[in-house]
C-alpha cells in the first residue's frame, strides 16, 4: 500500500506547463520549422478535447447505465473507422473501407474485450463504464493504427509483386496462394510497432497507463500486472484487426475470376 498521497494537479499548476509550450514554440522560431500555428492548435485541441472527454466520462460514471456504454463504444468505433480510412488514400468506395475498418475494428475489439473484461478481470457488471470504456479506447486506438498500417501495407505489396503474383495466378495457384507473401509482409508490419514496444517496455520506456496508475498512488507491483494484461490484449487486438482487413481487402483487389482489379489499388 502506498503511504503518500495523491499529489492532485490544481488549475493554476496545470497553467504552468505553458512553460514548456514556450519552450517549443521558441525553439520552432529559432529554428524557423513553421510548426509554431499547427503546434499550439494541437495544444489548444488537447485542452479543450481532454477536459471534455473528461467530463463526459465522469458523468458516464455516474449514471452507469449499459446502453449509454454501448453508445459510446459505437461512437469510438465508429470515429476509428472515419480516422483509418481517412489515411487509406486510394480510389475504393470510401464506404466499403468503412464497412471493411468497421468489421475489423468490432470484431478485434470485441473478442479481446471479452477476455479481457469477462474472463481476465472479471469485472462487475459487465458493462462498468470505469473498466470497459479506458479499456476498449486503448484496444481500438491501437486495432486502428494496426489495420490501417496491414491494410496500406497490402496494397503496396501487391502493386511491387503484382508479376509476381500473376504468375502464380497464371500457373493455377488460387488468390489466397498467390497473395501470400503480400499478405504476410502487411500482418508483419502491422505487427512490428507492438512489437518493438513490447520487446522495451520497463527497459527503455514505462507505458503511459503504468506510469499514470503509479502516479495516482497505486502500488508499481499492481500497476505492473495491469500493464501485462494491457500490452497482451493489445497486441491480440491489433493481430486480429489486421488479420480481418486484410482478408478483407484481397476478395476486394481480386475479381472472381482471380484477376488482380488495378483500378482498386490505384
Amino acid at each position: 500500500m502506498m503511504d503518500e498521497a495523491i499529489l492532485n494537479i490544481g488549475i493554476g499548476q496545470l497553467a504552468l506547463t505553458v512553460l514548456l509550450i514556450l519552450l517549443v514554440v521558441g525553439l520552432s522560431f529559432y529554428e524557423k520549422l513553421r510548426l509554431t500555428k499547427d503546434y499550439l492548435v494541437g495544444v489548444v485541441r488537447t485542452v479543450v478535447q481532454l477536459f471534455l472527454v473528461g467530463y463526459i466520462l465522469d458523468a458516464l460514471f455516474a449514471l452507469n447505465r449499459w446502453p449509454l456504454v454501448l453508445c459510446a463504444l459505437a461512437v469510438m468505433v465508429s470515429a476509428a473507422c472515419q480516422a483509418g480510412v481517412g489515411r487509406l488514400k486510394w480510389r475504393q468506395s470510401r464506404s466499403r473501407l468503412f464497412a471493411g475498418m468497421g468489421f475489423a475494428l468490432i470484431l478485434g475489439t470485441g473478442v479481446t474485450l471479452f477476455v479481457v473484461t469477462r474472463i481476465v478481470l472479471r469485472i462487475n457488471p459487465w458493462y462498468h463504464p470505469r473498466y470497459l470504456i479506458p479499456l476498449a479506447g486503448m484496444i481500438i486506438g491501437n486495432a486502428m493504427n494496426g489495420a490501417t498500417l496491414g491494410a496500406e501495407r497490402f496494397r503496396s505489396e501487391l502493386i511491387l509483386r503484382k508479376n509476381e503474383v500473376e504468375t502464380l495466378l497464371c500457373l493455377g495457384f488460387d488468390v489466397r496462394r498467390a497473395s501470400e507473401s503480400a499478405r504476410k509482409s502487411a500482418m508483419s508490419a502491422a505487427l512490428l510497432p507492438m512489437l518493438n514496444s513490447m520487446m522495451v517496455v520497463g527497459l527503455v520506456s514505462l507505458p503511459g497507463m503504468m506510469t499514470g496508475q503509479i502516479l495516482s498512488g497505486t502500488s508499481p507491483l499492481i500497476a505492473v500486472r495491469y500493464q501485462i494484461v494491457v500490452m497482451i490484449m493489445i497486441s491480440s487486438a491489433v493481430a486480429l484487426s489486421s488479420f480481418v482487413m486484410v482478408r478483407f481487402l484481397t476478395r476486394s483487389f481480386f475479381t472472381g475470376a482471380a484477376q488482380i482489379r488495378y483500378e482498386a489499388l490505384h
